[in-house]
């Protein structure tokens, strides 16, 4: 299928590992030209250097920003349609992992932490993309959140995500006249780089091999599978792309299936 977004130019927040990553290296795959974003400039070159070998069709540079901060947000922005000549998708995916959070050991400067980067800085990045992407008539944003939205097993975590499922459908509707959509993609529990020292804790804990401990984490799901970063970059592909013109500010749920629940 071809998604009609060859030589667009996307920013991803979050982009040097996790779903941000695999989503830069999906969209590159389909000739998009790729803005990379994150506070840490040692995996900003790795990815870039990544990208280059495998996709050498799509233009990759990077840029260090920390989205807590609007005027670098704002500096980002300008210096990546400097570089590009255009902005017209932008991937929301920076966040910081949620401790185990309920009302014992509830802390309300972590909860202003995370809603600050997966919240205000979501919103920021899209108020500074928005006027290029008006200019256009066209652009696509979508906001990575997570199933912890529909879930109350963690407190933090819920109230931030849920937050997310918001500013889309508020987003959405501001900006949809203009020819842009806004879409929310909540993933369940997602295989990435970093996943294998959750498996070896949990291997640890309860004292089974890697194996049974990487099934109970990541295949608890309908479909009885493994979710990768690189599952979630197919869907994000299709919603930055004029093929998803009918979604907007709209949740997909990309967890392999709740069991037993029904959401409509």
């Amino acid at each position: 299928m071809d998604l009609q977004i060859q030589n667009k130019v996307a920013i991803i927040t979050g982009g040097s590992r996790g779903i941000g990553k695999s989503t830069a290296l999906k969209l590159a795959e389909e000739g998009v030209n790729i803005a990379l974003v994150s506070r840490t400039e040692s995996l900003l070159k790795e990815t870039k250097k990544e990208i280059s070998k495998k996709y050498p069709q799509s233009k990759v540079d990077y840029f260090i920003c920390d989205t807590h901060d609007n005027s670098q947000v704002e500096n980002m922005v300008k210096a990546v349609y400097e570089k590009f000549k255009s902005i017209d998708i932008l991937i929301n995916c920076a966040a910081m992992l949620p401790q185990e959070s309920n009302i014992d050991n509830f802390d309300d400067l972590e909860l202003i932490e995370q809603i600050e980067v997966k919240v205000s800085g979501y919103i920021r990045c899209a108020k500074n993309v928005a006027p290029y992407m008006k200019a256009k008539g066209w652009g696509r944003i979508v906001n990575i959140s997570g199933l912890n939205a529909r879930s109350s097993s963690n407190l933090i975590g819920s109230i931030r995500n849920v937050s997310v499922s918001s500013l889309t459908k508020n987003l959405a509707d501001n900006l949809g006249p203009f020819g842009i959509n806004v879409s929310v993609v909540h993933p369940g529990l997602t295989y990435t780089e970093r996943s294998d020292q959750m498996i070896k804790n949990l291997s640890k804990k309860n004292s089974i091999d890697y194996d049974s401990a990487k099934k109970i984490l990541f295949e608890n799901n309908s479909i009885n599978a493994l979710i990768s970063s690189e599952d979630i970059a197919n869907v994000i592909a299709f919603l930055a792309s004029p093929l998803s013109v009918s979604i907007n500010g709209d949740a997909i749920s990309a967890g392999g299936g709740i069991n037993g629940f029904i959401y409509y």
